[in-house]
């Protein structure tokens, strides 16, 4: 008769408690530094540009000489005491909306949307706003503030429709007195067939890549060739018998729109490379937003390496993606400046440098890692693979990983796992949205064994342990096998979900999140003679995939497969 696995219940429930969440509109902190205005234009002998990295997802407001509230209109580049200046893409709201979100733009290199982040507003009593402003991305933006006019001057007190007048391309605001910007853009896009850019009083039609403006001034159409706009190529045209395509200088790189030249960026699982070619760089000496990480040369080219934690690399949450940025400056070293570089302002080169990871991550290994089998890496200019692996460790310490030799390990043994991040990056945190256990190591094998399912433990057998490190993840579950003499290996798969640690609603922030499928599959009731693995444990049934159509779909290519290990008992 074979042995039965024990099954002990060690699930824990934590409940935290929450801080009363206070009213922004008497708890903010008040930004009112003069070059923060709209009207203050950079002066690089003065000083050299500013940057808002102490701005850390805190509500702030807008007061004394840094002006009354954000601008809803497109900033010139080289105002607010920076080069990126940071506008609000959009209308205030009212009293009565509550807290809204809102576009914020960075404007840099005739592109009024350069840069963008999510910013949450609140109209207060008193007619102010407040904002919740996070992080710049990088360096060198600065979220500015503005005056707007006061409406006629006869106007005393508490004003009238009939006696305040705003001038065109303004409207009253709620406290009656302020006429602020229309953001005619809000409205059907201000009728431009693409891009809808919101001006002071005024707006205009933008088009994109390759594409012109008509004579209206609102649709765009294709470029036909060189001889217009130099075909939207940011460098060299070339015509062809086709008819024209874009061609960078040596050393750069088309970038996805084939119009755009850019540097080539390498993201890989731990660092990120930029190299510039030296003829692009002439005289300048090449930094981060960290000062002491400088470029190297080798001769033909200045090579920049860091790591997601270092030289001032601010990493950002941004939809399904962890975004990680950081700023190359170049400034002249003995001549005053260079041609051919990228983006050029006097003597001075900026080169924003990003790395897009995808925040769900499926990694699967067997009991003890392949010692053989590196974590994967999707290498791109722009893209690559935040790095999880998955761990077995020899105890609950969760400090020594099995790395020399496979252990054997036997039924009522305890299995210590963990989800472990190779970069340690503050300000985000990770969720274990499923772990699944298979015979063999293929993903989307029929026969499954949930240990964890929507973020919630749905074998009672597992205990999860904390972690001073947001990103990690520890848990420890007894040893157990599939039924069936051949079933001696088993693999564990798990998917990670990567959010910003500020993020309120975030999937990670609601933890545990139970399905309504638990219903319809009956309260997980099991069938006589349908168990897949020993008495007393759960069994998924070949249907229930149906439940997740494509789950595991388009997750094949970031698999890590490692493993097995024998399971040691005897028949």
């Amino acid at each position: 008769m074979p042995p039965f696995l024990l099954l002990t219940c060690l699930f824990v429930t934590i409940t935290p408690a929450s801080p009363m969440a206070l009213d922004p509109c008497s708890a903010y902190i008040s930004l009112n530094e003069p070059w923060r205005n709209t009207e203050h234009q950079l002066d690089e002998s003065q000083g050299p540009p500013l940057c808002d990295s102490h701005v850390d997802g805190e509500w702030y407001r807008f007061t004394g000489m840094a002006g009354d509230a954000m601008p809803t209109f497109c900033i010139p580049e080289n105002h607010c005491g920076t080069h990126a200046p940071v506008w609000l893409n959009g209308s205030h709201p009212l009293e009565g909306d509550g807290i809204v979100q809102r576009q914020a733009c960075a404007s840099f290199n005739r592109n009024c949307c350069l840069w963008n982040t999510t910013v949450e507003v609140k109209a207060c009593p008193g007619g102010y706003y407040v904002y919740r402003l996070p992080r710049p991305s990088v360096c060198f933006h600065v979220y500015c503030g503005h005056f707007y006019d006061i409406c006629d001057e006869d106007c005393h007190g508490s004003c009238l429709d009939t006696e305040c007048r705003c001038a065109p391309g303004t409207v009253l605001g709620p406290d009656r007195q302020t006429c602020f910007d229309e953001n005619e853009c809000e409205q059907n896009n201000g009728g431009c067939s693409e891009i809808c850019v919101n001006l002071k009083n005024s707006y205009r039609c933008e088009c994109g890549a390759g594409r012109v403006l008509r004579s209206d001034g609102k649709t765009c159409e294709d470029i036909e060739g060189c001889h217009n706009s130099n075909g939207g190529c940011s460098h060299s045209c070339l015509v062809t018998e086709q008819g024209y395509q874009c061609e960078c200088p040596r050393g750069l790189v088309l970038s996805e729109d084939n119009h755009t030249c850019q540097v080539p960026v390498l993201c890989k699982t731990s660092t990120i490379e930029v190299s510039v070619p030296r003829d692009l760089v002439g005289g300048l000496e090449l930094f981060l937003t960290n000062t002491s990480c400088r470029g190297l040369s080798n001769g033909t080219h200045v090579n920049i390496v860091f790591s997601l934690r270092t030289c001032g690399t601010v990493v950002d949450v941004v939809n399904d993606k962890i975004v990680a940025s950081n700023l190359v400056t170049g400034l002249p070293k003995q001549t005053p400046g260079s041609s051919g570089d990228i983006i050029i302002r006097t003597s001075k080169l900026l080169i924003p440098v990003t790395c897009e990871f995808p925040r769900l991550y499926t990694i699967s290994e067997g009991y003890v890692p392949n010692l053989r089998s590196a974590p994967l890496e999707l290498r791109g200019r722009s893209r690559g693979v935040f790095p999880f692996t998955l761990e077995i460790f020899r105890d609950r310490a969760f400090a020594q990983p099995y790395r020399e030799a496979l252990p054997s390990l036997k039924l009522r043994d305890s299995l210590y796992f963990g989800i472990e991040p190779l970069v340690h990056v503050s300000g985000l945190e990770s969720l274990v949205e499923s772990c699944f256990a298979t015979p063999t190591s293929k993903i989307d094998e029929i026969l499954k064994h949930y240990l964890i399912r929507d973020g919630c433990v749905s074998d009672d057998s597992v205990k999860q342990y904390t972690s001073r490190d947001h990103l990690a993840k520890h848990f420890q579950v007894p040893v157990f096998k599939f039924v069936g003499k051949d079933h001696k290996e088993v693999f564990l798969h798990c998917r990670v979900l990567v959010c910003g640690r500020l993020e309120e609603h975030s999937r990670c922030a609601q933890g545990c999140h139970r399905r309504a499928r638990r219903a319809a599959r009956g309260e997980d009731a099991l069938h006589p003679g349908e168990d897949s693995l020993h008495p007393g444990e759960d069994s998924l049934h070949p249907g229930e995939d149906a439940l997740h159509p494509g789950e595991d779909a388009g997750l094949q290519s970031q698999v890590l497969t490692g493993g097995p290990i024998h399971i040691d008992w005897e028949d």
